[in-house]
């Protein structure tokens, strides 16, 4: 990895955004990488954004991506990921799961969901990967195991190795949550290019 990696994570508080970009810090560490990590959660306990920046490199000065940026923009929900389209650089790649999480300004009536999400998506990012994420986390019997297969996802499109994933995953989560976690990463692995 000659320059920095810009990685920006986005999603609705329960996701498990903030768990990934600590994985994604404890990768960067344990191969031997300078990380920066920047948060914010405001209203993440109530369904609100979340959004965690990791910045991967030989020698990282900010936790900070300005705007067009981000190298990979991981979006754990198909509305955050328009949200923060903006953070991606021309280059980027988005990974998308596809989730939709209707926020309460929407069931309560205040606000209309957007007609044709998956179209504005396609229209909005030229490198777009969408991942079957809570399909698959359906299929492992845990649907909080979305970030892991996003997780896994992201990893193919690092030259950082599985194993350092691995450990990383396992010195993360609970030991009782490792079997499901790393069965998680590889199916994620499995479904992206």
């Amino acid at each position: 990895m000659s320059k920095t990696l810009n990685i920006t994570l986005v999603g609705v508080g329960g996701q498990g955004t903030l768990l990934a970009g600590e994985i994604l810090c404890r990768v960067a560490l344990l191969s031997g990488k300078d990380v920066k990590k920047s948060e914010v959660h405001g209203m993440a306990q109530r369904g609100g954004s979340v959004v965690s920046q990791v910045r991967i490199g030989e020698k990282v000065h900010s936790p900070l991506i300005a705007l067009g940026e981000t190298d990979i923009l991981i979006a754990f929900e198909k509305l955050e990921a328009l949200r923060y389209a903006h953070f991606l650089s021309p280059a980027g790649v988005a990974m998308v799961n596809d989730q939709e999480i209707r926020p309460v300004t929407v069931s309560s009536g205040q606000a209309e969901w957007p007609e044709n999400l998956d179209g504005m998506l396609k229209d909005t990012f030229a490198n777009l990967e969408v991942i079957p994420a809570l399909q698959i986390a359906r299929e492992l019997g845990n649907v909080r195991a979305v970030n892991l297969v996003m997780i896994g996802a992201l990893s193919n499109h690092t030259d950082i190795d599985e194993a350092v994933w691995r450990e990383a995953i396992e010195g993360s989560v609970k030991p009782r949550f490792v079997e499901l976690n790393l069965k998680a990463f590889d199916s994620g692995k499995t479904h992206s290019r």
